[in-house]
């Protein structure tokens, strides 16, 4: 697939308020085409030439701006949400573990309810948000490759090492933060055996809400790392997030909990 096509589907199939926060890939290679028709006429380091450049950075420009100012939204969106989390998993084991004050088994088990569901849903936001960060980058990379090539200019790797350290490309701390999530899955709810399993997946868990947009990421980041047979100073770094398998796993739990329910 194409990668406007690509792009076109996940804003298609984003989180509501995401879409208009993506590369503007259409517009920016309408404007590579419009330059590379009047780029053999001008020379490289003339003064019509550096002014056409300059427009197509200053586009690129205020795309990363857009990145850089959702990124760091939702980053600390994120931090807030974990800590949150990580309280209300505390006062149910205090409620509920040995030592609580043991409300009604039916409180607890709907408390555990939202909590998974609320801790499902932010993994894979995060999941979303990496992918955010990975297919963006891709589509610069793209975008001034076919810039040089059609121009015969050579902004692509000055600009490249200028976008390795912005903000948005920076996603270790989101990483953290899924890894983290999954830990508390297995922790607070370790996975069914192998027949309830079974039964969870058949019961039409996959291809709802935010659990479908997350496998069709994870699907991008896969097919994205693999749209080039080499690896070069301008590809993603190896993913170091679960497979579609792992996802499926952490989103369809039961509610089995180590919380001792009286």
């Amino acid at each position: 697939m194409k990668f406007g096509k690509r792009l076109k589907q996940q804003i298609q199939e984003t989180l509501p308020g995401w879409g208009d926060k993506f590369l503007s890939y259409k517009e920016l290679k309408k404007l590579v085409k419009l330059i590379s028709s009047y780029a053999p006429q001008m020379m490289s380091g003339s003064l019509e030439y550096g002014k056409a450049e300059a427009e197509f950075v200053y586009l690129l420009n205020n795309e990363i701006d857009k990145f850089n100012a959702f990124f760091m939204e939702q980053e600390e969106d994120f931090i807030i949400r974990h800590k949150e989390l990580q309280q209300r998993i505390g006062r149910v084991i205090d409620t509920c573990g040995p030592n609580g004050s043991q409300p009604s088994e039916t409180d607890c088990k709907e408390e555990l309810a939202k909590i998974r569901k609320d801790i499902v849903d932010f993994h894979g936001e995060m999941v979303l948000l990496i992918n955010y960060s990975n297919i963006n980058y891709t589509g610069l990379a793209k975008i001034l490759k076919k810039y040089d090539k059609r121009t015969g200019g050579l902004l692509r790797s000055p600009y490249i090492q200028k976008v390795l350290q912005q903000p948005f490309f920076t996603t270790d701390l989101i990483s953290k933060l899924v890894k983290e999530c999954e830990s508390t899955i297995d922790s607070v709810f370790p996975p069914p055996c192998d027949v309830e399993r079974g039964l969870v997946l058949g019961s039409g868990v996959a291809g709802e809400g935010i659990f479908r947009i997350t496998v069709a990421a994870l699907l991008t980041m896969q097919e994205i790392r693999k749209g080039s047979s080499t690896y070069g100073r301008f590809s993603l770094p190896p993913l170091n997030l679960p497979d579609q398998s792992d996802v499926i796993q952490s989103q369809s739990l039961q509610l089995n909990s180590p919380i001792a329910i009286p």
